[in-house]
């Protein structure tokens, strides 16, 4: 095992990967810089508090509004950053989420586990599918698993399991729409690798979800608290960067970027001042272009996977209404399938999902749009953006009124893409890296906030057995 006293670290973006990594780092001992190339911390990780006079706070994300609380590890930075108090999980009493079918909100029915239904008649008299596509559905118990672990579309896994019409009205806007991609080309494995799980355990997405209901009755049972299946901080996401930097007492550098990297005995730097650094370890965070660009010179076969790793622009916009002009259903908001043809994607009812996002009175929305869905409306300008989305709102909800204010944020090339094979070309990666050179992020094992921490704790460990 390297001794962590006699190691340097550098450490590239200061997105919630690169901070974690700072943070690992530091916890065991290890000297480190942390470099990012903007004027802020954060990455896509963004909070802006809008105060209106007169009427109070509302708490706007630019990028994600929560993580999930089933990945422990984000969770468990945020309490050993103090920040515990500050957790607060979603108002699960009004967790109705509705699909937009044929232009009218259809609620999803009750017992819906994902895209699996575990109880018989809400689903039965559901609206939402067809009597041919219930049918197809039921037969999904008596169909035969495949046995083998190769990877595979989420499109065709779904289709095989439980037929065409699932995938269009539950499984496209809700799965893929948390990635941004096509279900056609969408690892399986990389995604959402729990359904493979339950067909190979099971034999049945069916008998799978019907078992992990029954294990949660029987965990409500045995005294358990019932927990968000979401979380996020009172103050915002931002909250959890804001307390990560102030933890960190290495080298940090904001408006630091870099040119090269070469190697020698050691690792060589080269900023774009034009200063150099020197380490044993390397933590590259940036997006997969910019990563395989640097790494390029050291180690060109992974340098050419990674640059095979394609990505899409997204964006959203908020909007502030009172609540009397709004007249908005109780609900966590819609997703859009592709097959209605919509400009957006989805909406999220922000102060319904989460408290302290809007004074009483008001609520805050945000729409979705971009991605492999809707990458017209991304090149739209501000005015037209608003004016399109206001559109969807009047023919969704019926709100004609002005918004108190708008908010929008375009994320242009920052949403990576986990094509079928994607855990394979990670693994090819990490094995033509050279030693003491390492690659994390959103990019490579998982998209969410708790999996870009769970990545940075994993190769902190691993640098030091090396």
């Amino acid at each position: 095992m390297a001794d962590s006293r006699t190691l340097k670290a550098i450490v590239v973006g200061g997105g919630i990967s690169g901070l974690s990594a700072a943070w690992f780092l530091q916890e065991r001992g290890i000297a480190y810089t942390l470099l990012e190339q903007s004027s802020r911390w954060g990455g896509k990780i963004r909070t802006e508090v809008v105060e209106c006079e007169g009427i109070g706070r509302f708490v706007v994300e630019a990028g994600p509004d929560s993580f999930i609380a089933q990945k422990p590890w984000a969770t468990q930075l945020a309490r050993a950053l103090g920040l515990g108090d500050e957790l607060i999980g979603t108002n699960d009493d009004q967790r109705k989420i509705f699909v937009l079918n044929r232009g009218r909100l259809t609620p999803l029915p009750d017992g819906l586990l994902l895209i699996v239904p575990t109880r018989f008649m809400p689903f039965a008299l559901s609206p939402l599918i067809s009597i041919p596509g219930k049918l197809r559905m039921a037969v999904e118990p008596f169909l035969p698993p495949r046995h083998d672990d190769g990877d595979e579309s989420l499109a065709a896994f779904v289709q095989r399991r439980l037929g065409a019409e699932i995938l269009d009205k539950l499984a496209e806007p809700l799965m893929s729409g948390i990635y941004n991609t096509d279900p056609h080309d969408q690892s399986l494995l990389a995604t959402f690798p729990r359904f493979r799980k339950l067909e190979l355990e099971y034999g049945s997405l069916t008998r799978g979800m019907l078992a992990s209901r029954r294990a949660a009755v029987n965990h409500k049972l045995d005294g358990a608290k019932p927990s968000s299946m979401f979380l996020s901080f009172k103050g915002g996401m931002e909250a959890l960067v804001t307390r990560l930097v102030s933890a960190l007492n290495g080298d940090l550098r904001l408006d630091t970027g870099v040119q090269t990297i070469e190697r020698t005995d050691r690792y060589c730097v080269t900023l774009t001042d034009g200063t150099s650094l020197e380490a044993d370890l390397i933590v590259l965070t940036p997006p997969a272009p910019i990563a395989a660009d640097l790494i390029r010179p050291l180690a060109p076969d992974a340098a050419a996977l990674v640059d095979a790793i394609r990505y899409v622009t997204t964006g959203t916009l908020s909007l502030a209404y009172r609540a009397s002009d709004a007249r908005l259903p109780r609900s966590f908001g819609v997703v859009i399938p592709r097959s209605e043809n919509r400009p957006i994607n989805a909406v999220t009812m922000s102060s319904i999902k989460f408290n302290h996002r809007a004074p009483d009175d008001y609520v805050l929305m945000r729409a979705f749009f971009g991605g492999s869905r809707s990458p017209q409306t991304v090149e739209l300008d501000d005015a037209t953006l608003v004016s399109v989305v206001r559109g969807e709102l009047e023919r969704i909800y019926g709100i004609r009124a002005e918004p108190l204010f708008t908010r929008t944020y375009r994320w242009r090339q920052a949403t990576p893409q986990y094509a079928v094979g994607h855990l394979d070309r990670v693994d090819q990666i990490e094995r033509a890296l050279p030693p003491g050179l390492f690659l994390i992020g959103s990019a490579f094992r998982g998209v969410g906030v708790p999996d870009c921490v769970h990545q940075a704790q994993e190769i902190v460990t691993k640098a030091l057995q090396g």
